[in-house]
């Protein structure tokens, strides 16, 4: 389903971009007209830290909408491990435009890296579970896509991409509709074909009660591993694993091993889009042309 949205990248990518230009450059660069418009240049980005890296066709972009005859030359690509001091990329043409889109591309590529390199450390600390990381919709307006395509990148998966293509029923759904089972059911008669229902239950009868209405993705909200333990049991004796369980909330990289460990099939983070820091890059010049 989430490849459909990627479909459309390119498109996103020149908003997302041209969004960020106009909001730093707006009537125009002042200062890099300090710098003749005919000079032109040559830089290098190097990162300071080891990373996963990704963003690299919003770096391109940034300098295609301000000179499309700026070259970018790679040496990783999106989802590589890159080392301390590795040189990403080698940026050539007039050096009004490489100091002008210089912090709108490196802003993209140390937040979309960050993104990668957070949701790797966690797919790594898993590694050999069944549990895949998954992430949520706690991204920063206007670069939800940009956010969950650095999570693939990270080797994570996309839960919904918002609101438009999948149901889950929260706490305050469920009370608004006056239970579990009157909540899935009127999901299911406005649920369109390929469109998912998933609820959320914060006790093990809530469970029970989803399991027997016949939910089949269920996400378990702010469980212990005792619970997740149990409830991973009562799926099994209930409906033969006829039900996806996804733990959710307090869940940090000192305990997600734990909590895949549980037998649970998913595990959904919002820390992979929303508690991150930026990667430590660099773009410096190396010449005047």
């Amino acid at each position: 389903m989430f490849y459909d949205h990627f479909t459309y990248m390119e498109t996103e990518i020149k908003n997302n971009v041209s969004q960020a230009l106009l909001e730093d450059v707006g009537a125009g660069d002042l200062t890099a007209g300090l710098v003749p418009c005919d000079e032109t240049a040559a830089a290098t980005v190097i990162s300071r830290q080891e990373a996963v890296m990704c963003g690299g066709r919003w770096f391109d972009e940034c300098f295609r909408q301000l000179e499309p005859q700026v070259e970018v030359r790679w040496h990783a690509q999106d989802g590589e491990t890159v080392s301390a001091g590795q040189k990403l990329c080698e940026v050539k043409g007039t050096a009004r435009a490489l100091l002008t889109g210089e912090r709108t591309a490196l802003n993209f590529l140390q937040l979309l890296s960050a993104v990668a390199t957070q949701t790797r450390c966690y797919v790594n600390a898993i590694s050999g579970t069944d549990a895949v990381i998954v992430d949520t919709r706690k991204t920063l307006p206007g670069l939800r896509l940009a956010q969950k395509y650095g999570v693939k990148c990270g080797g994570g998966t996309n839960h919904r991409i918002g609101l438009y293509d999948g149901i889950l029923i929260k706490e305050n759904h469920i009370i608004a509709s006056g239970g579990i089972e009157p909540a899935l059911r009127a999901a299911r008669k406005i649920a369109a074909r390929g469109i998912f229902i998933q609820i959320e239950v914060e006790t093990l009868q809530d469970l029970r009660t989803a399991l027997n209405a016949g939910a089949t993705l269920i996400l378990l909200d702010n469980f212990d591993l005792e619970e997740l333990r149990e409830a991973v049991v009562l799926n099994a004796r209930l409906t033969n694993k006829g039900a996806m369980l996804e733990a959710s909330g307090g869940i940090t990289l000192d305990n997600v091993r734990a909590v895949a460990k549980t037998g649970v099939d998913r595990i959904s983070i919002g820390s992979l889009t929303k508690d991150i820091k930026a990667i430590d890059l660099s773009m410096r010049f190396s010449s005047r042309t």
